[in-house]
């Protein structure tokens, strides 16, 4: 007994000692412009979209497991172990890929700092600015440690959601019924939800951070066991938030009238007829989701592109022993809050666009990983199961279909008009 007691008291302290970067890299897809995905999704769709949160969370889990267990057993990030293995010219063309929707993604992460700030009256003027400041002081002055608590705490904000969806008080019976009831609507602007609730779920850039979080944190293969377990519990957590976004917006703005909402502050605003309470959590969860992952997807940015090109990466070194890897960090910050303070710029569009892409480029990414995973020069005794290869090459496949679909009926409505 007291044996399996020091056992138990072991797996806990290595638990906690592991914990940050699984967590943190689910959690934290629920950013601004996936508030406003999951948001748009309960607002025009109502329940119905509800379903695709259980097939989405499977595939979250295995993307993500298969990125902790390749960087906790081969110590190299994603894009490290693509440029070695298939070239540097083959990783480039991804790279550059990957840059663009992150761009996007950062801006759209510093539009929702502007707009959930304005909402209490604040100029985007005075919070975009402050805000980039204080992102770029708060990963170039910190540590990854210090970097990672901050993070943990951020995350546990989160929970606003989930209190903002119960003052709602939804139509509880009909989004139990969807959650396990799938539909599919042949309609482009569903499929693109569709594609874009899973782009905006199931991340590329997520898959390049944790990778290298894992890395630089330390966790090796004698870790993994509780590495998974964190994983797994990010990725459950960050379904919880989703769910309670869509069935927010559903029983606020569906119940009353469907409609297409302009940004995530629309779906706040929605819920104002429910209480000032609702509306103030659902504001505040907008500000930190936003604030943490305009210092994520820069930071996630840097990573990738540093690893895959070869140069030297990780917060924890200085700007003089990393200095490419800090100027674009800061360049991506420059950039992303410079555009939100541009009159007339069409930031929805974008904003959804940069989801689409996600889900586009989901498939490529999810390509490389599965081979990887499958290499045992890589991975050793560590490769993929059965089960995750299915799990893998399937979304790969779906991913694709539902691409090309979407194309399909996009080409087809251009040469209609």
């Amino acid at each position: 007994m007291l044996k399996l007691l020091r056992r138990l008291k072991y797996h806990i302290g290595v638990f906690f000692a592991v914990i940050g970067p699984g967590f943190i890299t689910a959690v934290v897809d629920n950013d601004a412009g996936g508030i406003f995905t999951y948001s748009q999704a309960g607002a025009k769709y109502g329940y119905l979209p509800l379903w695709t949160l259980a097939p989405i969370t499977i595939l979250l889990i295995v993307t993500q497991e298969m990125c902790s267990r390749m960087g906790a057993v081969s110590g190299k990030g994603l894009s490290d172990l693509i440029r070695e293995e298939y070239g540097l010219r083959t990783t480039f063309f991804l790279l550059a890929a990957l840059v663009a929707a992150n761009l996007a993604n950062v801006m759209a992460n510093f539009a929702g700092i502007a707009s959930s700030l304005e909402l209490f009256h604040v100029s985007r003027y005075i919070s975009v600015p402050l805000a980039a400041l204080a992102v770029w002081m708060l990963i170039v002055k910190g540590t990854y440690e210090s970097v990672e608590k901050v993070f943990l705490f951020a995350c546990s904000l989160y929970v606003c959601y989930i209190v903002a969806g119960v003052l709602v008080k939804p139509d509880w019976k009909e989004a139990a019924i969807y959650t396990v009831k799938p539909v599919l609507v042949l309609d482009r602007g569903y499929l693109a939800m569709l594609i874009g609730m899973v782009g905006t779920s199931v991340a590329p850039w997520m898959q390049f951070y944790l990778q290298a979080a894992i890395v630089e944190k330390g966790v090796t293969a004698k870790e993994y066991a509780e590495s998974r377990i964190e994983v797994i519990v990010g990725c459950i957590v960050m379904s919880v938030i989703a769910f309670f976004i869509i069935v927010a917006c559903a029983g606020a703005i569906w119940s009353v009238k469907p409609q297409d909402i302009k940004d995530a502050t629309d779906a706040a605003k929605g819920l104002q007829p429910f209480g000032q309470w609702a509306y103030f959590l659902f504001c505040a969860g907008l500000l930190n989701a936003s604030f943490f992952a305009a210092c994520i997807l820069p930071l996630s940015t840097a990573y990738t592109v540093c690893e895959g090109l070869g140069f030297e990466s990780g917060v924890n070194r200085r700007f003089s022993e990393a200095p490419i890897f800090y100027w674009l960090f800061t360049g991506l910050i420059v950039v992303g809050a410079a555009v939100i303070l541009i009159p007339g710029f069409p930031l929805v569009r974008m904003i959804l666009l940069s989801q689409v892409i996600n889900g586009m480029l989901l498939p490529l990414v999810l390509v490389f990983m599965t081979l990887l995973v499958n290499k045992q020069r890589v991975m050793k005794d560590w490769t993929n199961s059965a089960f995750y290869n299915t799990t893998a090459w399937s979304a790969v496949v779906i991913m694709s279909g539902l691409t090309l679909a979407l194309v399909a009926m996009s080409v087809k409505a251009l040469s209609s008009q």
